[in-house]
């Protein structure tokens, strides 16, 4: 017996909710989710149908969006998104086991409906079409449906299929997605396929999935390495992760991250203020994880980044830990040998790799347990204070230099307001 999947996702999810808390229909409203504090620069996070059927792309910037257009901005409010999220996914569970969910975005989750449908003594459309009236139902929100024989066709039917049909439900299976999709453009309305990929297929003068299908597959291999058995399977319709193979996936290495966008350019010195603000807090998301690393790995992008390249770096540690008193000195030879001195710093991402469980640190003859053990108290205390009284109950005195982010982003979920 074949797979069924469905793929479900909401639209316009977070202005969705901005119509829905003002009492407007989200599918007729204008409106635009975005921050009017951080400059008409500033992207916005979700658009209406109706502003998107004036031709005004989703993602744009405030002040890409025709002057003459009246329209309503709403300020993110990114803790009721994820609680409207919550809603919806309790909505998942009225028919699906957790075991077969998979939640793919805050708006989106992948369903494995093949056990399902004989229970229900329903068809996958009437399915989806029970789910998605329950949905709207219980909160208001519009949502759109692909399902397929496979989790890459479900996707597809979804991000295409469902767009050109009344009931927004879009339904593939690898002979139809043949039939009808294979010499669809552009290529990037497939999944997984960006302008960067679409672009070298185009010079070997692939533009539909068919020619890529009947392409010599050397060529892609060529071009892609590794990743061209993905792309080769998906442009015969085919895929073969489950659910289950995403639940039972554990990488072989672990690493935590923390990333932002700065709201200015920075100079390099207050740049390295940012670093190391950022590496204190990863230090307590350590702690509190009871994990240790030993490798750090830093991003940086530039202002002007049309002249000037992002740059990458990192460093290994001697040992294996979570103290921040030992990984700020590392942070800090990693930054100067990683930033550019002429550059205008305006997005960091720093990444602690390699990480394992505190039960196997050791120590070297130059390191004194008492004093690690010290801080790492004073660690835990910390985070005991934050999660009691809030993020910004207790800080450090950089947090209070000029410049600094750490107050601010202690108030966001995601880099927005809550």
């Amino acid at each position: 017996m074949g797979k069924t999947y469905m793929v479900i996702d909401l639209k316009s999810f977070y202005a969705s909710v901005e119509c829905v808390e003002r009492g407007l229909d989200p599918l007729t409203t204008r409106l635009v989710v975005a921050d009017p504090e951080r400059s008409e620069k500033t992207i916005c996070l979700a658009i209406t149908p109706a502003m998107k059927a004036l031709g005004i792309r989703n993602r744009c910037r405030v002040f890409e969006i025709p002057a003459g257009i009246d329209y309503m901005i709403a300020v993110p409010r990114m803790q009721l998104y994820i609680d409207y999220s919550a809603d919806i996914y309790s909505i998942y569970l009225k028919y699906i086991s957790k075991d077969d969910i998979h939640v793919y975005s805050i708006d989106e989750a992948f369903l494995d409906v093949t056990d399902y449908l004989l229970m229900y003594n329903m068809t996958a459309r009437e399915l989806g079409m029970c789910i998605m009236q329950d949905i709207y139902n219980e909160t208001g929100i519009t949502a759109t449906c692909g399902i397929g024989s496979n989790m890459y066709l479900a996707k597809v039917a979804l991000d295409i299929a469902a767009k050109h049909v009344d009931d927004h439900i879009g339904i593939l299976d690898e002979q139809s997605y043949r039939d009808t999709l294979w010499r669809h453009k552009p290529l990037t309305d497939f999944w997984r396929i960006g302008p960067g990929t679409a672009a070298r297929l185009a010079k070997y003068g692939m533009t539909t999935m068919k020619e890529v299908a009947e392409c010599n597959e050397d060529i892609l291999y060529r071009l892609f390495g590794i990743d061209a058995e993905l792309l080769i399977d998906h442009a015969w319709g085919r895929e073969t992760t489950t659910i289950a193979d995403i639940k039972n996936y554990r990488p072989d290495s672990t690493s935590v991250s923390s990333g932002q966008v700065l709201p200015r350019a920075y100079s390099v010195d207050e740049g390295l203020l940012i670093v190391k603000e950022m590496a204190d807090l990863l230090s307590l998301d350590l702690v509190e994880k009871n994990l240790l690393t030993k490798s750090i790995s830093m991003y940086i992008g530039y202002e002007n980044r049309m002249d000037m390249e992002s740059s990458r770096g990192s460093i290994q540690l001697d040992y294996l830990t979570s103290s921040s008193r030992t990984i700020l000195p590392y942070i800090e030879k990693l930054y100067m040998n990683t930033v550019r001195k002429d550059g205008l710093v305006r997005r960091i991402n720093i990444s602690f790799n390699n990480l394992a469980d505190e039960a196997y640190v050791q120590y070297d003859l130059f390191t004194d347990p008492v004093e690690l053990e010290k801080e790492r108290n004073i660690q835990k205390a910390v985070i005991d204070l934050k999660n009691k009284f809030g993020k910004n109950a207790i800080l450090k005195g950089m947090n209070l230099e000029q410049g600094a982010t750490t107050i601010e982003r202690n108030e966001q979920i995601g880099g927005h307001k809550k």
